[in-house]
């Protein structure tokens, strides 16, 4: 479960995060939804640990992961598997050297021979097996991202957080990538958090959206609530994403 509780943060005088409350059930779809400049994202930096709340406090499986020490903090992380919005994959890897860089760059102890086989089975669970000696610059976007999945996935974990993860793609591509969404949460029974303004994608493939406005969770509730919704703000962001 990850328990957030009036979460404030602030650059400066720009004040992000304005008291967020949200709670996530273990195995939920959940979408964070809003306008640009809301939050969103810092969020979810706070969940992971990257970012340190002003106060307030996230909670990950009851741990306050601002008492953390590193070590500690670092255990936490790898329960978190991160699918960036532009896959950030390195160009001068090829795939596998990709998928397997967390492992190998932290010596976790595993052999040559077990990473090749992670590697092997992350990219069959996405859908693109035997492209290991391939160079991100020979995917398309919609294979990068699900390369950028597959390193997500490197280390089998609880949630996984996707940040805007159809933007940048066709309309068949971003169907392709709900689906996976989906296949991949019951599969795995993972936790999974999507950050995105693409409300076709959120009616695809969350459980339960949460709206963030003015810093805040202005809306919690299931996609046909929202979409529903006689709300002014709401209605109003539905609109401008043009669903």
């Amino acid at each position: 479960m990850i328990e957030i509780a009036e979460l404030y943060k602030s650059f400066d005088d720009n004040k992000v995060l304005r008291g967020v409350n949200l709670t996530i059930e273990p195995g939920q779809t959940f979408a964070i939804i809003g306008r640009s400049g809301c939050g969103k994202s810092v969020l979810l930096k706070h969940i992971v640990g990257l970012l340190v709340p002003d106060s307030g406090y996230v909670k990950i499986e009851g741990q306050n992961i601002s008492e953390l020490n590193e070590n500690q903090l670092t255990e936490i992380r790898r329960k978190f598997g991160f699918l960036f919005q532009g896959a950030a994959l390195f160009d001068s890897l090829n795939v596998e050297e990709n998928v397997s860089l967390s492992l190998v760059e932290n010596d976790y102890g595993f052999s040559k021979e077990e990473i090749d086989k992670k590697v092997e089975e992350k990219l069959a669970l996405v859908g693109l097996p035997g492209i290991q000696k391939v160079k991100p610059a020979e995917l398309s976007g919609g294979m990068r991202k699900r390369v950028g999945l597959a390193r997500a996935l490197i280390h089998d974990p609880s949630y996984i957080l996707y940040d805007e993860p159809t933007t940048g793609l066709d309309p068949v591509m971003s169907d392709s990538i709900d689906e996976l969404i989906k296949e991949l949460a019951d599969k795995l029974n993972v936790t999974s958090i999507v950050v995105t303004h693409d409300m076709f994608s959120v009616k695809n493939v969350a459980a339960r959206i949460a709206m963030m406005h003015e810093g805040k969770i202005y809306f919690n509730g299931t996609p046909d609530e929202v979409l529903n919704s006689n709300d002014p703000v709401i209605k109003g962001f539905i609109q401008r994403t043009g669903f």
